[in-house]
């Protein structure tokens, strides 16, 4: 493995142990076998590195999720499907934790942090048809780009707000069930006195 592969390796690891706001130079060198001066010349600064392992960490994640995700059920297109691949993903929530935390923390300094922002929002555009691929059961080059737009962007939206909810209050968070359930409630027929 390169020096460049070891510190960014390091960097995921460290992602993973301390989270995105509280990893330091130090930590990622500790973790790498490298030396300070390395994450300049091969990255230009820790939060470009940090920045770097984090769209590769949620990447691995993603085609983690695609493999878990296509042994989801239902016909295509159905609120069956969605539930399987909501309770599929619900399930990664524990086990990623560390993950999402990171990638919240990280959200935040986007903000502040242009570069960052840029690569977050390249990676939801790449999500966006993967996720309605996988809701259509359809390959993902099948996806015109108005229904990964509106569909994809759907997608991703329930993705972070289960994932707040799930880290933050698991408890009382929804599960898959309850979010169709929701669904059907707010699409399916209404008395004449609501509407």
């Amino acid at each position: 493995m390169s020096h460049r592969e070891r510190l960014l390796e390091g960097a995921k690891r460290c992602l993973l142990e301390k989270g995105y706001a509280r990893t330091t130079a130090r930590d990622i060198v500790a973790a790498s076998g490298t030396n300070l001066g390395s994450i300049g010349y091969h990255y230009g600064s820790t939060e470009a590195l940090l920045n770097t392992a984090m769209i590769e960490a949620f990447e691995e994640w993603g085609e983690e999720m695609n493999q878990l995700l296509a042994t989801a059920h239902g016909r295509p297109g159905t609120l069956e499907r969605l539930e399987s691949l909501w309770t599929l993903l619900i399930g990664t929530f524990e086990s990623h934790r560390m993950l999402w935390v990171a990638g919240f923390e990280a959200f935040s300094r986007a903000q502040h942090a242009p570069e960052l922002r840029e690569q977050i929002a390249t990676a939801y555009q790449a999500a966006r048809p993967g996720l309605t691929a996988m809701f259509d059961e359809v390959d993902e080059s099948e996806v015109d780009a108005e229904t990964a737009r509106t569909v994809g962007s759907l997608l991703l939206a329930v993705q972070a707000g289960l994932a707040t909810q799930w880290l933050l209050d698991p408890e009382h968070a929804p599960s898959a069930a309850d979010l169709v359930e929701a669904l059907r409630r707010m699409t399916g027929p209404k008395s004449p006195e609501t509407t």
